[in-house]
């Protein structure tokens, strides 16, 4: 649905009920006197519909805005941090993935202004109230007010890349973290186009180390079988 047709049918609702405000304020006849036998049982109240027609309102408001560009979209697609984020190494990725569900402490998958406020005096950088909403509305993409995994990771990404201001309270958390985002991601990388172009350079790294942990759980697995191979002797041993 285009953006002009959307803006019309905003346009015509909203005409519709400032006509039907119109109507209600204005004066209407006189009922004809009636007996009590001939008068009509009056029909149930209809339920109010302002708040419904609110929220439909505000969605195609929405849905005009991220037409046009002034918001948004959510994201409705499957997220892979090694896909979105190819110059984080995987432990990297997998350290942060850590430290989010440590802070997550609703395990709802979402670090909330509360939990925001307890991470950054754990970190030894307490904010303000306002501090913490300008933290999150940094990074909040979809304006929920509150990070999800992606979204926390764009906080090391800009702070890797230099996108964040020296007095941002996310800089504060990126460097306090105990993680060097710098040199385990994009290797000191000034902006987020040498960025991109390191991580190009990153593709094989990230197969090697694929394939190190493949060859790790091949010895691990190897190594439990000779385990288990050596007790059966040593038992078939005892039982003779």
């Amino acid at each position: 649905m285009s953006s002009e047709e959307l803006a019309r049918k905003l346009q015509r609702r909203l005409r519709l009920e400032a006509l039907a405000e119109t109507n209600q304020g204005a004066p209407q006849p006189a009922p004809c006197a009636a007996s009590a036998g001939d008068r009509e049982p009056e029909p149930p109240a209809r339920a109010p519909t302002v708040s419904a027609d609110s929220e439909l309102s505000a969605k195609l408001s929405r849905r005009l805005d991220i037409h046009q560009g002034a918001a948004r979209s959510r994201r409705s697609k499957v997220f892979n941090p090694y896909t979105e984020f190819p110059e984080f190494s995987r432990r990297l990725l997998k350290n942060l993935e850590s430290m989010f569900k440590m802070y997550d402490a609703g395990r709802d998958g979402f670090i909330d202004l509360m939990e925001m406020k307890l991470m950054m005096e754990k970190l030894g950088a307490p904010q303000t109230h306002l501090g913490l909403k300008t933290m999150i509305k940094e990074v909040d993409e979809d304006f929920d007010g509150k990070l999800n995994f992606r979204e926390f990771l764009l906080i090391f990404h800009k702070a890797a890349a230099g996108e964040l201001q020296e007095d941002s309270g996310l800089l504060a958390l990126a460097k306090l973290s105990e993680i060097d985002v710098a040199l385990e991601g994009v290797k000191g990388a000034k902006n987020f186009f040498e960025a991109k172009a390191q991580a190009l350079s990153c593709s094989s790294k990230f197969e090697a180390e694929l394939k190190a942990e493949q060859d790790e759980r091949k010895r691990q697995e190897e190594a439990r079988r000779i385990r288990q191979a050596a007790f059966r002797e040593l038992k078939a041993t005892f039982s003779a």
